[in-house]
């Protein structure tokens, strides 16, 4: 048993909006145990739309769809349903009524084109929307179910939560949760972690994927059980595994987010981190700020753009050997701000830098090359020359 999300509007496909609306009902489908296997977007044209559902109807038990439930001439969801599903147009006096209350309940009189909502597929189960104008409904069918939500993300999630979830629970007798947690790394690549835990990624329940960001990797693991505590309890046993072989270089569960957790190190320490920065943009210090808005761990630094800007960190010598600069703009840093922790970053070469860290009166230093251009080089440097202060703090091996 499994579910596919249809959303419409041309306004999707042109870029003009983000699909926020399939990834709130993924969630929820997913607290439900309902897998979701398919999410399909379709512009604001009746044929298209209809022929999108038909070949979800084909693959998938139930289909939602959002979007497209409106008063216009644009929207046409109702009748790519009904052509779908082989059934004509029905008016609903309820939903009529229900929608000229709404109106009136607000001081408006309804408009003529309003009552279009009310005309929903021939058979289907209506459902008032009473925190808008756009009612839903449901066509169940031979070929799996229908279900029509608004395209409003505070209409769609009101019904979601009151009538589509009840519903499913009801009629498919979903009885199963699914749960998932990412454990987040750092300083290793997606296919270094693949080549550690790929075994691992073949189990079906729970499962085990990757995800790659710049300078950082995600470990989702996804459970489906009878209950809340059985998913955890297999959740916690394959976090166990993963942990045996990777520990070193997960940094976080779910939402951590690494410059929180390096705040957070320090503050146990009681030692405050400036930062001077001359290859990351100044993304380091703005992930810092984000996490230490106080600035009661993170007590500032410099964003050295330039040689011109080189003039803020004092007299630094500049003889071409980028580790002694370096480690010089992390000394200058921590005398300049009281700080015992300073971290400097460098660019030591094409697609490389060198992260120099005062470490109270220690001395490290890592060496990495980055990848791509742009915001992304500078996630990456950001990314591991946090994680050198991460490992220095737990006392884990920085030669990495």
């Amino acid at each position: 048993m499994h579910a596919e999300i249809v959303t419409t509007g041309t306004e999707l496909l042109l870029g003009v909006i983000s699909d926020t609306n399939s990834t709130y009902i993924a969630q929820r489908l997913r607290d439900i145990g309902l897998d979701l296997y398919y999410i399909t977007s379709a512009g604001d044209n009746e044929v298209r739309v209809a022929q999108v559902i038909d070949a979800a109807l084909d693959r998938s038990d139930v289909v939602i769809t959002t979007g497209g439930l409106g008063p216009t001439v644009d929207d046409v969801t109702r009748e790519a349903v009904a052509r779908a599903t082989g059934r004509e147009l029905a008016y609903d006096e309820r939903l009529a009524t229900s929608i000229e209350a709404f109106f009136a309940q607000r001081g408006y009189q309804m408009s003529e084109n309003n009552r279009r909502q009310a005309r929903i597929p021939e058979g289907a189960i209506p459902i008032e929307n009473p925190v808008g104008t756009a009612p839903c409904f449901i066509v169940e069918s031979k070929r799996g179910i229908v279900i029509s939500l608004p395209g409003v993300p505070r209409e769609m999630k009101y019904l979601m939560e009151h009538e589509v979830l009840p519903y499913l629970r009801d009629k498919l007798n979903l009885r199963q949760v699914i749960k998932s947690r990412t454990l987040r790394t750092c300083g290793i690549g997606e296919s270094s972690l693949d080549a550690q835990i790929g075994d691992l990624e073949t189990f079906s329940n729970p499962t085990v994927g990757l995800a790659a960001h710049p300078g950082q990797s995600d470990i989702r693991i996804t459970a489906k059980a009878d209950s809340v505590a059985e998913a955890d309890a297999m959740l916690g046993e394959m976090e166990a595994r993963i942990r045996e072989r990777v520990d070193e270089v997960i940094f976080g569960v779910d939402d951590e987010r690494l410059e929180s957790v390096v705040v957070g190190l320090l503050d146990e320490r009681s030692l405050a981190l400036a930062v001077a920065e001359a290859s990351s943009g100044g993304l380091l210090s703005g992930w810092l700020s984000d996490a230490d808005p106080a600035g009661e761990t993170f007590v500032g630094g410099w964003v050295l753009a330039d040689r011109h800007a080189w003039a803020l960190a004092g007299d630094i010598p500049q003889a071409g050997d980028e580790r002694e600069e370096a480690l010089q703009l992390a000394q200058r840093v921590c005398t300049v701000t009281g700080a015992q922790v300073g971290l400097a970053v460098l660019n030591s070469g094409p697609e490389e830098t060198v992260v120099e860290v005062v470490f109270d009166g220690r001395i490290y230093e890592r060496v990495t090359r980055y990848r791509g251009h742009g915001e992304h080089a500078h996630a990456w440097v950001a990314s591991l020359a946090l994680d050198l202060v991460r490992r220095i703090c737990l006392g884990l091996p920085t030669d990495v």
